[in-house]
């Protein structure tokens, strides 16, 4: 393990048990905010929100998963286990108390389990799910709501297949609603997108899909203490949520929902500025 640094010391590395490297940002000294990206993105995903939290005083944090972004192309690993106690190793290279962790899609699973298995101890104040996985995607005899196994196939079929391709048409369709009539497209955002998923590991990749899709965050949902914000757009066609968020807000002891009508999946990014608002008013209540 690297020594720890100061708050707000920018960018750095940390090494994990297994000697993966984990690429951070950490910018400002207020009350740190833990940003988890979604599947197969980076840190960067964060920008419009690191960028105005820290203008708002607070100490912004993001890392890039591993297999993902800067952080090591592994092999090994790619499991919410993994992610969990990866993310415990930065809370801990940092020294973090009192945050608040927001996480994205498959960022969302990751806080779950990290709140859940990891937070205890004054680490974790408050937590943020956006369009995010929990309680799980996949259609199980327990989640009958769920999507079939096909449609994950279908992802893993249409990376391996032309990665390069598959991660032009996520974004230019259903990830940004792009793809819905009267849509306001941005070629900018659908190349940020491909721009940081091409960097990632494909192996990484190809694995989190399984991590996405089929973990089981329910007992994770039931144990959190913490109050959590469960933010999902009506119209995510990435993370459906009549099998996420409406389930995950029963399971929460201290759970809030807000539902964004007609958002899509990647809101964060096309309505920053309705997302952060909220957020805000979230973390001072």
């Amino acid at each position: 393990m690297t020594t720890q640094s100061k708050p707000g010391s920018g960018s750095g590395t940390i090494t994990t048990t297994d000697g993966t490297q984990i690429y951070y940002k950490d910018w400002g000294t207020g009350q740190p905010i833990v940003f988890h990206h979604g599947w197969p993105l980076s840190s960067d995903d964060w920008d419009a929100q690191m960028l105005f939290f820290l203008s708002k005083g607070y100490r912004v944090i993001a890392h890039d998963r591993r297999g993902h972004g800067r952080s090591t192309q592994t092999d090994i690993g790619n499991e919410m286990d993994t992610y969990a106690a990866d993310v415990a190793a930065l809370a801990a290279h940092l020294d973090l108390k009192n945050a608040i962790h927001v996480g994205h899609s498959t960022g969302g699973g990751e806080v779950a389990r990290y709140v859940a298995r990891h937070g205890a101890g004054g680490r974790v104040a408050k937590a943020v799910l956006i369009g995010a996985v929990p309680p799980i995607m996949l259609k199980t005899p327990a989640n009958p709501g769920g999507l079939p196994i096909e449609v994950f196939d279908g992802f893993r079929s249409a990376q391996a297949a032309n990665r390069a391709q598959f991660f032009r048409d996520v974004p230019a369709g259903p990830f940004y609603g792009f793809n819905r009539p009267g849509a306001e497209v941005s070629q900018g955002i659908i190349d940020n997108w491909w721009r940081q998923g091409m960097m990632g590991g494909t192996k990484a990749h190809y694995d989190c899909i399984k991590a996405f899709s089929e973990t089981d965050f329910t007992e994770d949902l039931k144990a959190i203490d913490v109050p959590v914000l469960v933010m999902h757009g009506d119209d995510d066609q990435i993370v459906p949520i009549a099998d996420s968020a409406l389930l995950s807000i029963k399971l929460l002891k201290k759970g809030e929902l807000k539902v964004y009508k007609g958002f899509p999946h990647g809101m964060a990014t096309t309505h920053a500025d309705i997302i952060n608002a909220d957020l805000l008013a979230f973390f001072k209540a």
